[in-house]
């Protein structure tokens, strides 16, 4: 079973947000695997980036654990999208990043 973190924030560099999750879930003992940083053009001149986060569970197999999918869009707005599985991750290694999240950048989050 896969756990989903969804948030939008605004006025937030992705790429500060990229080392702050990297931060938050190496604090929990996740292993990040792979990074990926992808720039696209928009016709209007102006940039979007993604950027993903590939987790590997303390496992003696070293299989995926999860996800972060970081989109940010020209207008100041980034959304992160983060895949845990429940299965591979504690819960309560979840609850401690959602709670760190929610302390460390509740000011940039945009309320819906």
């Amino acid at each position: 079973m896969t756990i989903q973190i969804r948030k939008t924030y605004s006025g937030i560099n992705p790429e500060m947000l990229c080392d702050e999750i990297r931060a938050l879930v190496q604090k929990q003992g996740i292993v990040i695997g792979e990074t990926k940083l992808q720039t696209y053009p928009l016709p209007s001149g102006l940039t979007q980036s993604r950027i993903t986060l590939v987790f590997k569970a303390q496992t003696a197999q070293k299989k995926d654990g999860g996800y972060a999918h970081i989109i940010s869009s020209p207008d100041g707005g980034t959304k992160l999208l983060l895949d845990l599985d429940e299965k591979l991750i504690p819960q309560e290694a979840i609850s401690n990043i959602q709670g760190d999240l929610d302390f460390i950048l509740g000011s940039y989050e945009v309320k819906w």
